[in-house]
C-alpha cells in the first residue's frame, strides 16, 4: 500500500498555517507520509473553496477521495487515525 499524501493548504503570511506544518512534523516519527503545501492564493478556484479556512489539512490515500482533516489547527488525533488506516 503506497503513503498516504496529506495536503496543507495556506498562505505565505498565514502564521497559523506556519504551526499546523510545524505540528505535523512530530507524526512522521510515528507514520509515513508525503506532504503538499499548497499556496491557495495561487489559484482562484482554491481561493473559493478555502479561503476563510486556512490552513486546512486534507488527507488522500490512492485511490480514495480526500478527506478534509482539520482547519485552523491540526486536529492530532483525527491526521493520526487517518494515518494509522492507511
Amino acid at each position: 500500500m503506497s503513503e498516504p499524501t496529506l495536503f496543507l493548504y495556506s498562505r505565505s503570511y498565514c502564521h497559523l498555517c506556519e504551526q499546523m506544518a510545524e505540528a505535523l512534523q512530530p507524526l512522521r516519527q510515528d507514520h509515513r507520509f508525503g506532504l503538499e503545501v499548497v499556496d491557495v492564493d495561487a489559484d482562484p478556484a482554491l481561493v473559493a473553496q478555502y479561503d476563510e479556512l486556512v490552513p486546512v489539512l486534507v488527507g488522500r490515500r490512492a485511490g480514495e477521495a480526500p478527506l478534509q482533516l482539520c482547519h485552523y489547527f491540526l486536529d492530532e488525533a483525527k491526521v493520526r487515525a487517518f494515518l494509522a488506516h492507511s
